[in-house]
């Protein structure tokens, strides 16, 4: 009769908030880590980041060259310096003549370039290089991401299903004295109590709907928080309460910590790779540049060769002046060399040095933050499972101490303040076990945080 009575006050608790779907902790990590703007956003770097690696790896590639182009104009050349400042000038070729004409006619350029920096002294390949490790910094900062997603989803969840137990002790505490209070208020008619008593049985049970209440607006709260991290439109979850019934298997086993490093190490260890990577490439500019150039050339124009002497040696059909009639081509190889660059080059580097040590003090910080919460979580987890056992025997005792006090209310024996404070005192004891079973759990997440592996925890269920 007991269990019916208590699974029936299950159903009627959940009835009651509206709840509308049960939710796994797998389940709550999976939508998160799709849902979420942050991790989507990151996923992009990396995407991004790989795309750049594969430019660096082109940029080796020679630079190759079309151009074509047609004129009409005229061709007054004029003895003299000229430089072409800011690329103004006109590139009109023709002998000097005693004046000014203007006959006009078509001409055209045809153009083929090639242009290849075929040795660099490792430039190109150490900006392969950096670009490989940019590769795994947007890798490492996306896993850090996503394993301090699956950490807060999961203590999110823990609390929802902390509240929700709560809520269910709230919800008992309050058929406690709701049941008093009748049993009062007949014997009050029956003028076996004094009218304190039914006075004083409404009062709990007005506090009990307060506490309820506050109850069901932590459950709220709890449940948005969880609907924030997961990304999903606003709705109320019931949560799997199977498992925080008992210890995870983990701490029963006592096995090693992970040596894998953490997704925070790997992330910092990244950043400075690529920092020191950028000092290998500044390095790399101190030396030339080979490069190998080649260039076809045709011309045309609708000037005879003839003009100097006859200015009458031309023509201005379109055809005659873009039909190319002159070519030329030129190979050849050279070297480039910025003699200052060494003297710039060196104070970049020096810079990049520090940058390299600032996050190597950023990374020796991490790591002593961690080893510390791996400490504290290590010592929580001891207190907590100490807790954990403590829990039923307070729970146990409570029991025993309401069922005497009411029993003996019911007689006569004792008064309301006496059976009020026993109440009190297993709602207490209900309320501890909720928290101490929910904290080993919060403990033992809270050392998964610190050794970077969420398989650990996620593994339990």
């Amino acid at each position: 009769m007991y269990f019916k009575k208590i699974t029936l006050l299950f159903f009627l608790i959940f009835a009651s908030i509206g709840y509308t779907q049960t939710l796994s902790l797998k389940e709550a990590i999976k939508t998160g880590l799709e849902n979420y703007g942050s991790i989507r956003a990151k996923n992009n770097y990396a995407s991004a980041s790989k795309e750049t690696l594969k430019q660096s790896r082109r940029d080796y590639l020679p630079n190759l060259n079309l151009s074509a182009q047609q004129d009409y104009g005229t061709v007054n050349g004029q003895n003299g310096p000229l430089y072409g400042f800011g690329g103004l000038g006109v590139a009109s070729s023709g002998l000097p003549l005693p004046e000014q004409n203007w006959n006009s006619a078509f001409g055209a350029l045809y153009l083929v370039n090639m242009n290849w920096d075929f040795f660099t002294f490792g430039k190109t390949q150490e900006k392969i290089n950096l670009s490989k490790i940019d590769v795994q910094a947007k890798e490492n900062d996306l896993k850090q991401e996503k394993f301090q997603q699956e950490i807060r989803i999961s203590a999110a969840y823990l609390n929802l299903l902390a509240s929700q137990r709560l809520l269910i002790s709230q919800q008992k505490n309050l058929s406690r004295a709701e049941v008093f209070k009748r049993t009062a208020a007949a014997r009050v008619k029956n003028g076996l109590l004094a009218g304190v008593d039914s006075t004083l049985a409404t009062a709990e049970v007005s506090k009990a709907k307060i506490a309820l209440n506050l109850a069901k607006n932590f459950v709220k709260e709890q449940n948005n928080k969880l609907v924030d991290l997961m990304g999903v439109a606003p709705q109320d979850f019931v949560t799997d309460t199977l498992f925080v019934t008992q210890i995870p298997k983990e701490l029963i086993k006592q096995n090693a910590a992970t040596d894998s490093l953490h997704p925070l190490l790997q992330l910092y260890k990244t950043r400075i790779d690529y920092s020191n990577q950028q000092v290998k490439l500044y390095k790399r500019f101190y030396y030339p540049t080979m490069s190998a150039f080649g260039v076809l050339q045709t011309r045309a124009s609708g000037f005879d060769n003839s003009y100097a002497t006859d200015q009458n040696a031309f023509s201005r059909n379109y055809w005659d002046g873009v039909n190319p009639d002159r070519s030329n081509y030129l190979i050849g190889v050279g070297i480039t060399w910025n003699l200052t660059t060494p003297f710039r080059s060196s104070k970049q580097i020096s810079a990049q040095k520090f940058v390299s040590q600032a996050l190597q003090e950023e990374y020796n910080q991490a790591d002593r933050e961690l080893k510390s919460q791996l400490t504290f979580a290590e010592d929580k987890i001891k207190f907590s499972l100490d807790n954990y056992a403590e829990a039923p025997i307070q729970v146990d005792a409570a029991k025993r101490a309401y069922l005497q006090k009411s029993t003996l209310y019911k007689n006569g024996l004792t008064d309301l303040t006496d059976l009020t404070q026993t109440i009190y005192t297993l709602n207490r004891a209900e309320i501890d076990r909720d928290i101490v079973n929910n904290n080993v759990w919060q403990s033992f997440l809270l050392k998964v945080a610190a050794t970077g592996n969420f398989d650990l925890f996620i593994n339990e269920f």
